[in-house]
């Protein structure tokens, strides 16, 4: 079964927490990510660990790979479920982020490798990368590269899920941001995105959702509708 994770691109601490309490285990995990982290810090992951709470840091770790492994292994001390690296850094750093993870034991999170951002279509990526390359190979070169590597799964959009099962295998786990109750209007700023549905026929491990949850009118009445899309594209 798609597991559901909440993006809580809230602004501050003080309204993270209070989303935790309105929302408390109808979410399988809890994505805090850079701005919230820089608010919050560490305290914030706590606060949501302590009380059960799965955590996925996302703060999207790129330096050299001692740096890196560090960095695991300070998130794996704060008990966060799963974390994200660039695959873009390469294999060393991604190998010494999974190190650093496995040598956590039972605290180990799960490293994710950041393929090609959910923003990014084909002509954006030609000029960040200096070459034409389809999106969708692009980030199965970068999933097969993270999973040699030794991490244990990605992100990326739903749009190349099955490409990337196909290459890396089903057990691969794979999160998908890009997630729409309905399919994306011309001012939405990522390009690749699937309804829950979607998604889940085409193999997601994880879903990431934020808006279509915090900005409804009724945030448990959507991640209930959320559930029986999922449940649907079983």
């Amino acid at each position: 079964m798609t597991k559901l994770a909440l993006a809580l691109n809230v602004g501050d601490s003080g309204r993270a927490v209070e989303w935790l309490d309105r929302v408390g285990n109808r979410v399988d995990c809890y994505k805090l990510q850079m701005d919230l982290f820089g608010r919050g810090g560490p305290e914030l992951v706590r606060q949501f660990t302590r009380r059960g709470a799965g955590v996925f840091l996302d703060l999207k770790f790129h330096d050299i790979p001692s740096v890196v492994a560090s960095a695991v292994e300070t998130a794996a001390e704060l008990g966060v479920a799963m974390l994200t690296v660039h695959a873009a850094g390469g294999s060393r750093m991604m190998a010494a982020a999974a190190e650093a993870a496995k040598a956590a034991g039972a605290r180990r999170p799960l490293v994710l490798g950041v393929t090609v951002l959910t923003s990014l279509d084909e002509a954006e990526l030609a000029r960040v990368t200096g070459c034409r390359q389809a999106v969708v190979d692009r980030v199965t070169a970068l999933a097969e590269l993270a999973r040699v590597a030794g991490c244990d799964g990605v992100v990326a959009s739903p749009v190349e899920l099955p490409a990337i099962k196909q290459r890396c295998g089903k057990e691969f786990t794979v999160v998908t941001p890009g997630i729409r109750l309905e399919p994306a209007g011309p001012g939405d700023d990522q390009a690749r995105v699937m309804t829950p549905a979607q998604a889940a026929r085409a193999g997601a491990d994880w879903i990431v959702v934020g808006r279509p949850i915090y900005g409804a009118a009724d945030p448990l009445a959507a991640i209930a509708a959320i559930r029986r899309q999922l449940e649907e594209g079983r």
